[in-house]
């Protein structure tokens, strides 16, 4: 199994699609197609903040549910925004905003296919992939070792959120403990969620949300290489984003 597995996109189309040809990938068809028959993974949070968070959802919804050529996994942002297009109530913030605003300025034809192909996108995605005959899980906030092969309500929300206390912090997110910290697994874990700038390595676990949004870096592991390959980003630094972990 040949992957490369990019990290949180957040509507940064161009930066994946540099990404993409860096590492190989043709897009003569619209989409990109590795010479040597490499696969796309995605660790979620695929829309919000970043300036083309539709595009961004219906090419991977082309890639991992229509095509079935590249593996999705939801995240935190992903299921805010399928909340939110089954007509449930959420707050349009922490970035969703932004995708609502591009979402709304589509036709109704535009705006019921996006609904369709991104829910579609959303129920069709495991919580988490477990690959390579349960050497590779990739988790978009991380898994605990006792988790891997379970799906229930604490599953799904250390998978989305990580390992969250119950507090927040001042700027309204949660207060995460550090899991991989004690994380002792066989299984490589592939994670974003955090943003760091540089791909955090710990314990067989790799964070690699570099917060391309933020004005980092977005990254990609290529497994079983283990070389993570990243491209700058083109959106503003903003330093605050960034979680220091020692």
């Amino acid at each position: 199994m040949n992957l490369d597995i990019i990290g949180d996109i957040h509507g940064c189309y161009v930066e994946f699609e540099k990404l993409t040809k860096k590492l190989g990938y043709d897009w003569i068809t619209g989409l990109p197609v590795h010479p040597l028959g490499r696969h796309l993974a995605f660790v979620g949070d695929l829309t919000d903040r970043g300036p083309e968070s539709i595009k961004t959802a219906r090419l991977v919804w082309d890639l991992a549910a229509n095509r079935k050529s590249a593996f999705y996994v939801p995240g935190n942002h992903c299921n805010k925004l399928y909340r939110y297009l089954l007509g449930n109530k959420v707050q349009t913030t922490h970035g969703l905003e932004t995708t609502v605003s591009e979402f709304m300025s589509l036709n109704s034809e535009q705006k019921n296919e996006f609904r369709d192909k991104f829910i579609h996108l959303y129920e069709s995605a495991p919580l988490y992939h477990v690959l390579d005959q349960g050497r590779l899980v990739i988790a978009h906030a991380g898994i605990r070792e006792d988790y891997i092969g379970k799906d229930h309500s604490k599953v799904k929300t250390f998978v989305l959120y990580g390992d969250i206390t119950g507090q927040t912090n001042p700027d309204g997110t949660p207060v995460r403990r550090d899991w991989a910290k004690n994380y002792q697994g066989k299984a490589i874990i592939v994670y974003g969620h955090t943003p760091v700038r540089e791909p955090r390595v710990l314990n067989n676990t790799y964070n690699i949300d570099t917060g391309a949004v933020f004005g980092g870096n977005l990254t990609a592991l290529r497994y079983p290489e283990m070389e993570l390959v990243s491209v700058p980003s083109s959106m503003p630094l903003v330093r605050e984003k960034f979680r220091e972990i020692n």
